[in-house]
């Protein structure tokens, strides 16, 4: 699977793994660029001294392609540009805004950036810019999310730019891989699988939240914001979803859902903590190493690939 972004960052497998605050840590991101897909390290709200030690400790223990996700509403933004530019790191993604007024910096260092967008105006925007690829993320993902399922923003997303596109939101498996890759895109974003990675630092009861989810166990809250986010459901969700009913302020709202991510994710409380997942946790049934995760994402890809040149009888690229 030698496909355009591949060449473009020097890595063997068209994979991403999603750069989750918190729990994208440089454990989760070496194993993963370890096997030859993207790792990433997830900046969230870190304090900039935080991200330069997590890079730092992922320069240790691999010496393969890597990147930081950093979110442009953090209150530490500027500071975590900096740390990213000074320590050089090959490969930027960007989400909750437009990275524009930080592109010489990035530029200054190297780096490549490729930013999460919603839609096809973000991304043709971020194209005269100069971004050299983008995530193009569905409403199937967890976290913040936006409007447009994954298969109908990623072809639009393809035909609209001269980019590489990256497909995110609601892919798991191989079978998901394939899909992203017939609809014209160049590799793919995976978050709520890695979770459940054995390298992942997230607590047991969030693993097993997700591991024990079904098909419909998550829901969307915080619309009234602005900023609305997908979660399993639980306790948080439901007194969530009944204040945005009785009209709660953003204020009120965002005092009820603050702290609530790390709660669950690091700490256990998965009844009033905030679970994130995609919708395809509902597929997550066990806890196996990064490695074994994407060698079986791979072989599935290509299984169904070959799956689809027999029903044809066609093969990829004729």
């Amino acid at each position: 699977m030698n496909t355009a972004i591949c060449r473009l960052l020097g890595i063997e497998v068209p994979l991403f793994q999603g750069g989750m605050a918190w729990l994208a840590t440089w454990e989760l991101a070496s194993a993963v660029s370890e096997a030859g897909a993207l790792g990433q390290i997830g900046a969230g709200n870190a304090p900039p001294e935080w991200v330069r030690q997590q890079i730092r400790k992922m320069k240790e223990t691999t010496d393969r392609p890597f990147g930081v996700n950093i979110m442009l509403m953090s209150p530490h933004v500027k500071e975590v540009v900096q740390v990213v530019v000074e320590e050089r790191v090959p490969v930027v993604t960007t989400g909750a805004g437009n990275p524009g007024v930080y592109m010489e910096a990035f530029r200054s260092s190297g780096a490549k950036v490729i930013p999460v967008i919603p839609s096809v105006a973000l991304a043709k925007r971020l194209e005269r810019l100069g971004v050299d690829a983008v995530i193009a993320e569905g409403t199937e993902s967890g976290g913040h999310v936006g409007e447009l399922t994954t298969m109908a923003i990623v072809p639009q997303v393809v035909d609209a730019v001269d980019l590489p596109v990256i497909a995110a939101g609601g892919i798991g498996d191989g079978r998901g891989m394939a899909a992203a890759l017939a609809l014209g895109a160049e590799a793919v974003q995976i978050g709520t699988r890695f979770v459940c990675a054995e390298e992942c630092i997230a607590h047991p009861r969030y693993k097993d939240a997700i591991m024990t989810a079904d098909d419909r166990a998550t829901v969307i809250t915080g619309r009234t914001t602005g900023h609305p986010v997908r979660a399993i459901r639980n306790k948080l969700t439901r007194e969530f979803e009944a204040a945005e009913k009785r009209g709660a302020t953003v204020e009120e709202l965002e005092a009820l859902g603050a702290g609530r991510y790390p709660a669950a994710a690091i700490y256990g409380d998965v009844e009033r903590g905030t679970i994130l997942a995609g919708q395809i946790a509902g597929m997550v049934k066990e806890i196996m190493p990064a490695r074994d995760i994407i060698d079986q994402i791979v072989a599935e890809a290509h299984a169904m690939i070959g799956k689809l040149e027999t029903l044809t009888g066609l093969r990829v690229g004729d």
